[in-house]
């Protein structure tokens, strides 16, 4: 089990759920090699471009994150994802407690509407995880 016990955990979901704040993700890690103890390790303002120089290949860690999108000219839309990272380089048994440790951070991070399992920070790119977006979203009038 994962220990996401830390307030500032869930003090950052709020705040990258929260429509008076900038933020739009936030980073969590492991606090050392050794432990199943989750900290904040980063959050920001600038999307999944910033949170993907945030990424280790060395390590498993965890995001939340706002991304927005427009269907079309007058449309706007908000929609959460949760990042499971496991970087190329991660140690063999950090890497096998992600799966299990992934439902413990559902706990915290419960309001998403899809979740992304990347190994390459290439899995982050922001188009593809629209398009998903707009597939989970229900009605899709533009033939994607």
């Amino acid at each position: 089990m994962a220990d996401v016990s830390d307030p500032k955990i869930n003090e950052a979901y709020e705040d990258v759920r929260s429509n008076k704040s900038d933020t739009n993700w936030v980073l969590i890690d492991y606090e050392s090699d050794r432990s199943d103890k989750l900290v904040v390790t980063a959050k920001g303002t600038g999307g999944l471009a910033e949170l993907q120089e945030k990424l280790d290949p060395a390590k498993a860690s965890f995001a939340y994150v706002r991304v927005t999108y427009s269907n079309d000219k007058e449309s706007r839309r908000e929609k959460f994802i949760l990042v499971a990272w496991i970087g190329s380089k991660c140690k063999v048994m950090r890497k096998a407690k992600v799966s299990v440790h992934t439902a413990d951070v559902k706990s915290v991070f419960h309001a998403y509407s899809i979740d992304v399992a990347a190994r390459e920070k290439d899995d982050l790119k922001e188009e593809p995880i629209v398009v998903r977006l707009r597939k989970a979203g229900g009605a899709s009038y533009d033939g994607v």
